[in-house]
């Protein structure tokens, strides 16, 4: 049996499609205006949920980079230091075995004596150095002064906690030297060596500077080994960020080839749909024309 098809099914059926045609050309116009192809989550479910798993990574990837320049400026600080302290070691060796030597009048002993206590004092300053607000050779407390004056500095209560950084999903890394490690503790005690040198010195003891000789020797090959890892920390640094930087680039492009529209291609389908459109509104112009007077003739 054939279907009566009415004047009214014709209009209903020709609205629709109308219809169908400018929510297509909406869209297409969206796109257009946004450069986005995902606008609203039902535009692509599947792909919004990539598009979130993409934007989650790349927060991630932008903490660890944040992260990744903070460390390398800790270690980058924590050199210059460092090398300040083998720069005091160094001199305060020279002094030694200057000391050491017996044939030194009155007046160099205590010209090297006073010099001694000035190299002390400094190597004070540099074990309470400050980064941005920080004491960088407290462990985690950051907040306290490590080391108060010359008398309590080769018992202090140093912390030994370390400070990590996450440059990467599960990857930390100690970025931070304590002052036991630097300075040492107890005899050796970088403080306690030159404040005994400096008593030697003021009381001529060439036995007791030769020991502080011997001393400095040490913590000066231990300072070379904490620059080592210092300098083998900050290459790995280097070579984090450089791959932080290389995931940055891949989740961008993932990014965009989820989220942004192709806009030679909408620019050409939203063409073709005012076209198609068009034609429509001339096609539905004939459809709805006849009335009933026309039916008449």
């Amino acid at each position: 049996m054939t279907q009566r098809v009415t004047q009214s099914m014709l209009n209903t059926q020709l609205l629709r499609n109308l219809n169908s045609n400018l929510k297509r050309m909406d869209n297409l116009q969206n796109q257009l205006a946004t450069g986005r192809r995902i606008n609203k989550p039902s535009d692509d479910p599947v792909g919004i949920s990539f598009s979130l798993r993409y934007r989650s990574e790349l927060a991630a990837n932008d903490q660890y980079q944040r992260n990744v320049d903070t460390a390398v400026s800790w270690l980058d600080y924590s050199d210059t230091m460092l090398d300040q302290v083998g720069t005091v070691l160094h001199r305060a060796r020279e002094l030694a075995v200057q000391g050491a030597n017996g044939t030194n009048s009155d007046e160099s002993m205590k010209a090297m004596k006073i010099e001694i206590d000035q190299l002390a004092d400094q190597m004070l300053t540099i074990a309470n150095s400050n980064f941005n607000g920080k004491y960088v050779f407290n462990g985690q407390k950051t907040d306290v002064k490590p080391y108060q004056d010359l008398t309590t500095a080769p018992s202090a209560d140093i912390h030994q906690g370390p400070i990590q950084f996450e440059i990467g999903l599960g990857v930390k890394l100690t970025i931070n030297k304590t002052g036991t490690e630097v300075f040492g503790a107890g005899e050796d005690s970088i403080f306690k060596v030159l404040t005994d040198m400096s008593a030697a010195l003021d009381g001529k003891n060439y036995e007791g500077v030769q020991k502080s000789l011997g001393l400095l020797d040490s913590r000066i090959d231990k300072l070379l080994g904490i620059r080592a890892d210092v300098g083998a920390k900050t290459n790995r640094i280097q070579l984090a960020e450089d791959r932080l930087k290389d995931i940055d680039t891949n989740l961008q492009s993932l990014q965009s080839k989820t989220e942004d529209a192709d806009m030679s291609s909408v620019i050409t389908r939203l063409k073709m749909d005012e076209n198609v459109y068009q034609a429509s509104l001339s096609a539905g112009t004939k459809l709805i024309q006849p009335s009933l007077v026309d039916f008449l003739r």
